[in-house]
């Protein structure tokens, strides 16, 4: 027994070379595959016949005493697994050796390998994986460094990209002006207002915006459907869309006989807004950036003529591709049954595009359009004083606004100086009032002279009253107007006096 016992160390320290080969050679735990060949099994198997005739059985434990330690002086091995070489030779040799390899694990089952070894096996397998991953890597970023520079070569000259006439991108100070207009159109969701400007650019393309600007697109008979006049009492420009100007059949099939003309219709509505919007909207920081639209659906063409579809594809158009360039949207002259449908379509509208929205039957239409636009800028047409032939006055001569309560007179006292002319216009809105005007001189028992004579005005009549008087001494004029009614009646008027050089010259 003693001699088995100083045997047995002996026979220990012998396997200590072997048992580090084995740990170097990388064991495996599991039966060798013919798809997973593994060079460490013929060592196992001679590791284990030495110890089975050099030692008892139940003392191999003790032999095997000193392995766990053994892994800790191989630890760096790990370190080392990049080199592919040796790992092609070995795999050469344990196809080589598969067929002993299966024959010995057969015959015997070695003992599992310890932890240690699991730990060792595992870390040079990632390490490996991580080596080929970054190997790869860096094949891929050679392989595109091509086109790298191609793109690189883009970024540094890129193309500027125009919208309205303002640049998308660098320091412009219009462009935060645009960028903000697609954001409030989303109400600052950055990712939906970027994709509503991409969308935008792309449509702006695919329509040919650049072209359809400077197009002559032969309709001049619809200058008076759609057209810009003056602005609103906050300085916006005034777009007036007059839809009662298709009651002329002509007129309408000309515009909306077929496709084509329809096709043309939408081009010439989109290039009357881009040339508005170029030439009337200022994008600079504390510009005016947006406008007014009022529409006036008196004798509009019935909702299912040929121009429905037109019109629904403009207004999709306008919605999807200008954003915020309404201030205010002001609809007169609306039907009964306009109104109805608006107050069920209400709910489905948000709120800051209910605010924006105004309704207003014909009687309340001029009423309300003064409160968003001032008289002398309003069209004749739409209640107010503005016309385009207008000799004596213009927008930058402000009207007064007056109401003439029911049953009751209005008197309008204008003062002149010696050699000087007054001239004056006035509107009742509706009329059927009774009008008149004199000139009283400053001096006691002077004549008064009868410039209008008292008359009453019906509804159908010119809707502007003008008169001029030469002053030859000191005095007044007085507009009379007397509203026999049982309802309140808008009374507007201005005037100017000039001396008598002026009047001749003029």
């Amino acid at each position: 027994m003693e001699e088995a016992k100083e045997e047995a160390p002996a026979a220990a320290k012998e396997d200590e070379p072997k048992a580090e080969e084995a740990v170097a050679e990388e064991p495996v735990k599991e039966e060798a595959k013919p798809e997973e060949p593994k060079t460490e099994a013929p060592a196992e198997v001679a590791a284990a016949e030495e110890a089975k005739d050099e030692a008892p059985a139940p003392e191999e434990p003790k032999t095997k005493a000193p392995a766990p330690e053994e892994p800790k002086t191989e630890a760096p091995a790990p370190e080392e697994p990049a080199k592919e070489e040796p790992k092609a030779e070995a795999a050469a040799e344990a196809v080589a050796e598969e067929p002993k390899a299966e024959a010995a694990t057969e015959e015997t089952k070695p003992a599992e390998p310890e932890p240690e070894e699991k730990t060792v096996v595992v870390a040079e397998e990632e390490a490996t994986k991580t080596v080929e991953a970054i190997e790869e890597t860096v094949a891929a970023a050679t392989a595109v460094e091509p086109e790298a520079e191609s793109a690189l070569a883009q970024v540094a000259e890129p193309k500027e990209e125009l919208i309205w006439g303002v640049p998308l991108v660098g320091d412009d100070e219009r462009t935060d002006t645009v960028l903000l207009k697609f954001l409030r159109a989303r109400e600052f969701k950055v990712k939906e207002a970027l994709a509503m400007l991409k969308s935008a650019v792309l449509w702006r393309k695919r329509f040919g915006i650049d072209e359809v600007l400077g197009a002559d697109l032969g309709l001049p008979e619809l200058e008076n459907v759609v057209f810009y006049r003056g602005a609103d009492r906050e300085g916006h420009p005034v777009c007036y869309n007059v839809y009662g100007e298709f009651q002329d059949k002509e007129l309408y099939e000309k515009a909306f006989g077929d496709e084509e003309k329809r096709e043309r219709f939408l081009k010439w509505r989109i290039q009357l807004l881009e040339r508005g919007i170029r030439e009337q909207l200022d994008f600079s920081p504390s510009g005016i950036c947006s406008m007014v639209q009022v529409t006036d659906l008196k004798n509009s063409p019935p909702m299912l003529g040929k121009h429905r579809a037109v019109t629904r594809q403009a207004l999709a158009l306008l919605q999807d591709n200008y954003p915020e360039f309404v201030a205010k949207k002001v609809f007169i002259n609306v039907p009964w049954w306009y109104l109805a449908a608006n107050k069920v379509m209400s709910p489905f509208l948000t709120q800051r595009t209910k605010s924006k929205i105004v309704f207003c039957s014909p009687g309340k239409s001029a009423e309300t359009l003064f409160r968003y636009i001032a008289p002398e800028q309003v069209p004749v047409q739409f209640g107010g004083l503005y016309k385009e032939d207008d000799t004596e006055f213009s927008t930058s001569d402000a009207v007064t606004e007056l109401t003439v309560k029911p049953s009751s007179k209005e008197t309008i006292e204008i003062p002149a100086t010696e050699n000087s002319t007054v001239v004056w216009e006035l509107r009742v809105l509706g009329w059927e009032v009774s009008y008149g005007a004199e000139f009283t001189p400053d001096a006691e028992g002077g004549y008064t002279v009868i410039v209008q004579k008292t008359r009453k005005v019906p509804a159908h009549e010119e809707p502007i009253m003008k008169g001029s008087f030469k002053v030859t001494e000191p005095g007044k004029v007085v507009l009379a107007v007397n509203n026999p009614a049982s309802t309140k009646k808008k009374l507007l008027y201005r005037f100017k006096v000039k001396s008598t050089a002026e009047s001749a010259a003029a």
